[in-house]
């Protein structure tokens, strides 16, 4: 990557304080920018590194007023974040269309799978009978796709994804490296003997569009009907997602998460790390629950923020946590008042 700051400008529609030919080579954060580095300003708290750092082009809020000179070229956005986020999708495309093309020649695609334009197929990935792939899509090396299954245009699937039969992802998703989908739910009927009998998973996995799955999650298929992940929604890095589970639009899951059968959680939630859900419950659209919560039954309210085990109101579970810290105060005032009636009761029996 070698851009300067005039054609950063150009691609994120801002403009540029200082030298439009500025050029940059690689990314890195303010703080430890060196020459030739683009880096960007979108948190306040990092302001006075404008001062110090090394980057020769900032990407900046264009309502930013400098205190002091600076060595480098600003670009001056309406919104930094955003558009550093895109300026880095703009180079993640540039690079996964230099290196990822061609059908690899120690892959392996059955006669029968129907394969569009711009496909590449990287070493040792398989590719099943009766799969259907759209254009432009990227199966890395040493994945599996089992048969029957159907994957839109523009989706990349990293080494190593097993996308198991029947199962279909949509257009312009990401999958990373040693993601399961379509494996068997976690289904066992109790015997009489005491030993446990396996219940066919016999439905599927479908995943809408824009959908990114982290490394190393599982997306369990349906006992039947179908475990469905709709358009928009970003799982993090090892995150179980349990038979005949649907996430609406737009919900956003963090690493470790566990969500248990046949729950259904809303549109445009945000549930942080480690959260526990039951199962058979459903969550309302908008919802936040806070890291390491455990939410054990239905929340019917929208746009609510919850935390803690079992999860609560927000604002109610810190009052909660604050008493909780007060006990022992509250404990060496009981035995105080314990002993004062003790006294008490000696002198007048």
């Amino acid at each position: 990557m070698e851009l300067t700051a005039q054609q950063i400008a150009e691609l994120l529609d801002g403009t540029v304080d200082g030298d439009p030919k500025a050029s940059v080579h690689t990314i890195a954060k303010i703080e430890q920018a060196q020459v030739g580095s683009l880096s960007f300003l979108a948190n306040p708290k990092y302001e006075s590194f404008l001062y110090t750092t090394q980057a020769s082009v900032l990407i900046v809020p264009e309502t930013l007023v400098l205190k002091n000179p600076i060595a480098a070229s600003l670009v001056r956005v309406p919104n930094p974040y955003l558009a550093f986020s895109e300026l880095l999708h703009t180079v993640d495309q540039m690079h996964n269309g230099q290196h990822s093309k061609g059908i690899d020649s120690q892959s392996f695609i059955a006669d029968c799978a129907t394969c569009e334009e711009g496909l590449y197929v990287g070493a040792f990935a398989y590719i099943g009978k009766q799969v259907k792939l759209g254009k432009n899509v990227k199966i890395h090396p040493q994945a599996y796709i089992g048969p029957n299954v159907e994957i839109g245009d523009n989706t990349i699937i990293y080494a190593g994804v097993k996308v198991y039969k029947n199962c279909k992802i949509g257009s312009d998703c990401i999958i990373h490296s040693g993601t399961i989908v379509g494996s068997d739910g976690f289904g066992f009927a109790p015997q009489n003997d005491g030993t446990f009998q396996k219940v066919p998973q016999i439905g599927n996995v479908i995943i809408g569009n824009k959908v990114e799955i982290g490394s190393n999650s599982c997306i369990d298929r349906a006992t039947f009907g179908s475990t469905i992940i709709k358009d928009g929604v970003k799982l993090d890095n090892l995150i179980q997602v349990a038979h005949n589970v649907i996430i609406e639009e737009n919900t956003v899951i963090a690493a470790q998460t566990g969500i248990s059968g046949s729950t259904q959680i809303g549109k445009n939630c945000m549930v942080g790390g480690q959260v526990g859900f039951v199962g058979h419950i459903s969550i309302a659209e908008g919802s936040k629950i806070n890291a390491q919560s455990g939410v054990s039954k239905t929340i019917k309210e929208k746009g609510k923020s919850w935390n803690g085990t079992p999860a609560t109101h927000f604002r109610e579970s810190y009052k909660t946590m604050a008493q909780v810290r007060q006990l022992p105060q509250l404990e060496a005032r009981v035995k105080e008042l314990e002993n004062l009636v003790k006294e008490l009761l000696e002198r007048n029996p």
